[in-house]
Protein backbone atom coordinates (compact mmCIF):
# COMPACT_ATOMS: atom_id res chain seq x y z
CA UNK A 1 0.00 0.00 0.00
CA UNK A 2 1.87 3.46 -1.13
CA UNK A 3 -0.75 5.98 1.33
CA UNK A 4 -2.35 4.94 4.40
CA UNK A 5 -5.92 5.16 4.15
CA UNK A 6 -8.11 7.92 6.34
CA UNK A 7 -10.12 6.33 8.89
CA UNK A 8 -12.43 8.33 10.20
CA UNK A 9 -12.24 6.30 13.09
CA UNK A 10 -8.83 6.25 15.41
CA UNK A 11 -7.67 4.76 18.64
CA UNK A 12 -9.04 5.83 21.32
CA UNK A 13 -12.12 6.98 20.56
CA UNK A 14 -15.78 6.53 21.65
CA UNK A 15 -17.92 4.09 19.63
CA UNK A 16 -21.34 2.04 19.39
CA UNK A 17 -21.47 -1.54 17.73
CA UNK A 18 -24.42 -1.49 15.50
CA UNK A 19 -24.24 -4.49 14.40
CA UNK A 20 -22.98 -7.93 14.96
CA UNK A 21 -23.61 -10.45 18.45
CA UNK A 22 -22.12 -7.23 20.65
CA UNK A 23 -24.44 -4.94 19.11
CA UNK A 24 -25.59 -2.01 21.77
CA UNK A 25 -26.45 1.19 20.46
CA UNK A 26 -27.14 2.84 23.71
CA UNK A 27 -23.45 2.16 25.58
CA UNK A 28 -20.02 3.42 24.30
CA UNK A 29 -17.33 1.65 24.29
CA UNK A 30 -13.68 2.71 23.72
CA UNK A 31 -11.63 1.65 20.37
CA UNK A 32 -8.54 -0.21 21.73
CA UNK A 33 -6.34 -0.41 17.91
CA UNK A 34 -7.44 0.61 14.35
CA UNK A 35 -6.43 -2.18 11.51
CA UNK A 36 -5.92 -0.94 7.99
CA UNK A 37 -6.10 -3.40 5.27
CA UNK A 38 -6.66 -2.05 1.48
CA UNK A 39 -9.89 -3.97 1.71
CA UNK A 40 -11.27 -4.38 5.12
CA UNK A 41 -10.56 -2.39 7.73
CA UNK A 42 -10.89 -3.72 11.24
CA UNK A 43 -11.15 -2.02 15.03
CA UNK A 44 -10.77 -3.51 18.37
CA UNK A 45 -13.19 -2.77 20.63
CA UNK A 46 -12.92 -2.90 24.76
CA UNK A 47 -15.39 -5.99 26.03
CA UNK A 48 -16.44 -6.58 22.41
CA UNK A 49 -15.93 -10.09 20.47
CA UNK A 50 -14.05 -11.99 23.44
CA UNK A 51 -11.68 -14.23 22.10
CA UNK A 52 -10.06 -17.11 24.05
CA UNK A 53 -6.85 -17.98 23.33
CA UNK A 54 -4.71 -21.16 24.54
CA UNK A 55 -1.11 -20.31 25.67
CA UNK A 56 1.63 -23.00 25.84
CA UNK A 57 3.56 -23.46 28.90
CA UNK A 58 6.63 -21.49 29.12
CA UNK A 59 9.06 -20.49 32.08
CA UNK A 60 7.24 -18.00 33.22
CA UNK A 61 4.05 -20.22 33.41
CA UNK A 62 5.05 -23.92 33.32
CA UNK A 63 1.37 -25.03 33.25
CA UNK A 64 -0.13 -23.10 30.74
CA UNK A 65 -3.04 -20.75 30.31
CA UNK A 66 -6.15 -19.61 28.81
CA UNK A 67 -6.03 -15.94 27.77
CA UNK A 68 -9.12 -14.01 26.57
CA UNK A 69 -9.01 -10.43 24.76
CA UNK A 70 -10.84 -8.89 21.55
CA UNK A 71 -10.88 -9.62 18.99
CA UNK A 72 -10.81 -7.43 15.63
CA UNK A 73 -14.14 -6.93 14.14
CA UNK A 74 -14.89 -4.54 11.04
CA UNK A 75 -14.94 -1.56 10.83
CA UNK A 76 -18.56 -0.79 9.17
CA UNK A 77 -19.86 -2.74 12.31
CA UNK A 78 -19.35 0.59 14.70
CA UNK A 79 -20.35 4.32 14.76
CA UNK A 80 -18.83 7.00 16.25
CA UNK A 81 -20.51 8.20 19.73
CA UNK A 82 -21.73 11.59 20.18
CA UNK A 83 -21.87 12.64 23.81
CA UNK A 84 -24.31 15.76 22.82
CA UNK A 85 -26.86 13.49 20.51
CA UNK A 86 -26.35 10.61 22.91
CA UNK A 87 -25.99 8.38 19.97
CA UNK A 88 -23.77 6.92 17.45
CA UNK A 89 -23.42 9.43 14.40
CA UNK A 90 -21.99 9.85 10.68
CA UNK A 91 -19.42 12.69 10.48
CA UNK A 92 -17.93 14.45 7.96
CA UNK A 93 -14.73 16.51 7.56
CA UNK A 94 -13.99 20.44 7.85
CA UNK A 95 -11.52 22.18 7.41
CA UNK A 96 -10.49 24.73 9.45
CA UNK A 97 -7.69 27.28 10.86
CA UNK A 98 -6.52 24.43 13.12
CA UNK A 99 -6.71 21.86 9.78
CA UNK A 100 -9.43 18.97 9.16
CA UNK A 101 -11.52 18.34 11.98
CA UNK A 102 -14.24 15.74 12.59
CA UNK A 103 -17.85 17.09 12.69
CA UNK A 104 -21.21 15.21 13.75
CA UNK A 105 -23.79 15.10 10.95
CA UNK A 106 -26.36 14.92 13.31
CA UNK A 107 -25.46 18.10 16.46
CA UNK A 108 -22.90 19.63 14.49
CA UNK A 109 -20.18 19.41 17.39
CA UNK A 110 -16.39 18.88 16.51
CA UNK A 111 -15.35 15.19 17.94
CA UNK A 112 -12.31 14.78 19.93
Amino acid sequence: MRFKPKSKIKAGDQVVVISGASKDLNTPKNVIAVQYDAHNPKVKVEGVAIATKHMKPNAQNPQGTIVKEEAFIALSNVMLWDAKASRGVRIKRERTDKGSQRVSKKSGEVIK
